[in-house]
């Protein structure tokens, strides 16, 4: 199953432990999916991840490491169809991500934007509590 996990899934997931972001970043280390990605969204964690706000809340160590797992262990897109679809723009490449990889899932944190679709293009996009009980 290919699932792309939001920035903000991926943040979660450094931030609090034994939450359902970091189960899912887990299961995937587990190998009970794969993960899609891209140079785009490794460079947006980067630069979240750098904020003043999550210095203290993120070793960066820990997001260094992340950032490596992604790129030698996660399925890596590097072209997608530009869209207009979502309601907060920068999630669009997400969605145009999720298109090209055909991804089953999109999981994120996002409730006004990307959740309120629903799906797109044949991905389900999901909090990452309803991705887990897909997962199983």
């Amino acid at each position: 199953m290919r699932v792309i996990l939001d920035t903000n899934v991926l943040v979660a997931a450094l931030i609090t432990r034994r939450t359902p972001p970091d189960d899912l970043y887990t299961a995937w280390r587990e190998g009970r999916f794969t993960v899609v990605t891209s140079e785009r969204q490794l460079e947006e964690f980067r630069e979240v991840t750098r904020r003043a706000s999550l210095k203290l809340r993120i070793h960066p160590a820990e997001a260094g490491r992340m950032v490596n797992d992604l790129r030698a262990l996660a399925l890596l897109v590097d072209g997608w169809p530009i869209l207009d679809i979502s309601p907060d723009p920068y999630d669009n490449f997400l969605l145009g991500m999720a298109q090209a990889s055909r991804a089953e899932l999109l999981v994120t944190g996002d409730k006004r934007d990307l959740l309120a679709l629903a799906s797109h293009s044949g991905t389900r996009i999901l909090t990452a509590r309803q991705a887990l009980e897909v997962i199983g």
